[in-house]
């Protein structure tokens, strides 16, 4: 970082302190669902419509605040989005209607789709390896806030009720507003034109065959984990009839295997180019997906046959989506909130979509799972190999730095 390493700490918790409040509002509030739809008298299909009203007020504030971000700065508009985000969480907390619930849920959503800033922040303020290592860090927190989620959401369903989770991610955004506000120095604009011309910013940045791969490549890793995380209750829950409290202890185990992959991804960053560093990450995905496909045809269903591919699947996330992200970022440094924006749209489009197709199939859950595995690991191979060819044929490296 540009600075004294007391404002590199800093940056490093308020980073990670982003990356939490990312993964808060939804992870955090599942357990809730029956309280959810009791109190509002509706069905737990209406509440889970409030979660995919949710991630659609994310897309829509991320399309915008990237690329504003390049003109006017980062720090504004994270200050307005978590301001935001606090009124439509203490909102939602206060809310007796269902309707009123759905529309300040959609206004959280909205604040929250500043949170995208994370990777344009790290671009802005670290360089080199020092970069690549905060983004190991950042994957495999979000990796360990996800899996320990369920169970700090049962925590506060027990000790809050309902309401706990949105007081409680108000409380801790206050917190951030707060940090946020004396650590970023304006959020220098990396643009000098005046006026934000959204689809330019996208176009320039799209346009990049390289810098497409590298996201889908970030995107499908990243598919492979949201996926399980999806329809992990299914498997559990419904299939393996454990409690409430057994798969959130399950989900603990989960993330000690994203504390080995940043590990290894944090050794190897230092000894590997990007594009190895991808093909490690991806050949774990694949080995997972044939474990998974040997085991749910060889074994009887137990947490044992879904739990050990998962952690192979983990680990090779944990190490390619930071190389691959690091690879999209440094294409276009002048436009970092832009290309920020468009990898988490491409991120919350693949994850999202993919993961409801698996979620639905007909067929058995962990074989379908592990399909997937193989079909999308294999399609980011070829993607990371066609980035190296085209890096050969115009003589640059792989990953630009």
């Amino acid at each position: 970082m540009r600075d004294a390493p007391e404002k590199k700490r800093s940056a490093v918790a308020l980073l990670l302190t982003l990356c939490l409040l990312g993964v808060f509002p939804i992870d955090v509030l599942l357990p809730s669902f029956p309280a959810l739809s009791a109190h509002f008298v509706t069905s737990p299909a209406d509440i889970a419509l409030s979660i995919s009203l949710f991630a659609v007020g994310i897309a829509l504030s991320q399309l915008l605040i990237g690329p504003l971000s390049d003109v006017i700065g980062r720090k504004g508009l994270l200050l307005g989005g978590i301001a935001t985000a606090m009124i439509g969480a203490v909102g939602c907390a206060v809310a007796t209607d269902y309707t009123a619930f759905l529309c300040l849920r959609f206004v959280q959503a909205l604040g929250c789709g500043c949170f995208v800033l994370s990777q344009a922040l790290v671009q802005d303020l670290f360089e080199g390896q020092e970069r690549d290592r905060l983004r190991i860090l950042m994957v495999t927190a979000t990796g360990i806030f996800i899996s320990v989620s369920p169970l700090a959401g049962a925590v506060l369903q027990s000790l809050l009720d309902w309401p706990g989770s949105f007081l409680v991610f108000a409380a801790l955004a206050a917190v951030v507003l707060v940090k946020t506000s004396l650590l970023l120095d304006g959020a220098r604009p990396v643009t000098t034109d005046s006026r934000p011309k959204l689809f330019r910013a996208y176009q320039r940045v799209c346009s990049d065959v390289d810098f497409v791969s590298y996201w889908l490549i970030s995107a499908l890793a990243f598919t492979c984990h949201f996926s399980f995380i999806v329809i992990s209750p299914l498997i559990f829950m419904e299939q393996l009839q454990l409690s409430t409290y057994d798969f959130s202890v399950i989900l603990l185990y989960y993330g000690v295997a994203y504390i080995a992959g940043g590990i290894v991804a944090a050794v190897l960053s230092r000894r590997l180019t990007a594009g190895q560093q991808i093909v490690i990450g991806l050949c774990l995905i694949l080995a997972s997906g044939l474990v998974m496909l040997h085991l749910a045809t060889h074994a009887p269903l137990s947490v044992a046959t879904v739990l050990i591919p998962m952690v192979i699947c983990t680990a090779g996330t944990t190490i390619a989506r930071p190389a691959a992200t690091s690879g999209a970022m440094c294409l276009f440094p002048d436009n970092a909130g832009t290309s920020a924006s468009a990898g988490s749209i491409l991120i919350f489009i693949c994850g999202g979509l993919i993961s409801a197709v698996i979620s639905v199939s007909p067929t058995d859950l962990p074989s379908t799972l592990g399909y997937a595995f193989i079909l999308l690991s294999g399609l980011s191979l070829a993607l990371n190999s066609q980035i190296h060819r085209r890096a050969r044929r115009l003589k640059r490296p792989e990953n630009v730095e």
